[in-house]
C-alpha cells in the first residue's frame, strides 16, 4: 500500500544553551532546554523582548545626555529583533496556512 501524502518534515527545536553568568563569577544559573519548538521559542523570545524594550523606553524617559544616547541605541537593537522575530512568526503562520490550503487540496476538501 502507498501512503497519500509525504510524511511532514521535522519541526526544528532549540539545542540547550546555558545562561547568567553574572559575568563569569559562577557556571551558569539558567539554560534553555533542548527540544522546545522553534515556533514556541520565538513566541518566548518575542514576550521578552516586548519587556526590554518597555524597560528601556522608560529608562529613555529619565535619561539625559551620554547614557540617553546609549538607550536610543540600545531602544534601535531591540526594535530591530522584535521585528526579526515577529517576521519569523508571520512566515510560520503564512507557510503553515499555505500546508493547509494544500492538505485540502489533496483531500478534496
Amino acid at each position: 500500500m502507498t501512503k497519500g501524502l509525504p510524511d511532514p518534515p521535522a519541526r526544528a527545536t532549540t539545542a540547550s544553551s546555558s545562561f547568567s553568568t553574572c559575568e563569569c563569577s559562577h557556571p551558569p544559573l539558567f539554560a534553555v532546554r533542548s527540544g522546545v519548538d522553534y515556533e514556541d521559542a520565538l513566541v518566548h523570545l518575542s514576550t521578552l523582548l516586548k519587556g526590554a524594550f518597555a524597560t528601556n523606553l522608560k529608562a529613555l524617559e529619565l535619561a539625559k545626555g551620554t547614557c540617553r544616547d546609549l538607550l536610543l541605541s540600545n531602544d534601535h537593537g531591540l526594535d530591530s529583533a522584535k521585528a526579526v522575530v515577529e517576521a519569523l512568526l508571520d512566515g510560520v503562520e503564512r507557510q503553515q496556512l499555505a500546508g493547509r490550503g494544500k492538505a485540502e487540496q489533496v483531500r478534496g476538501v
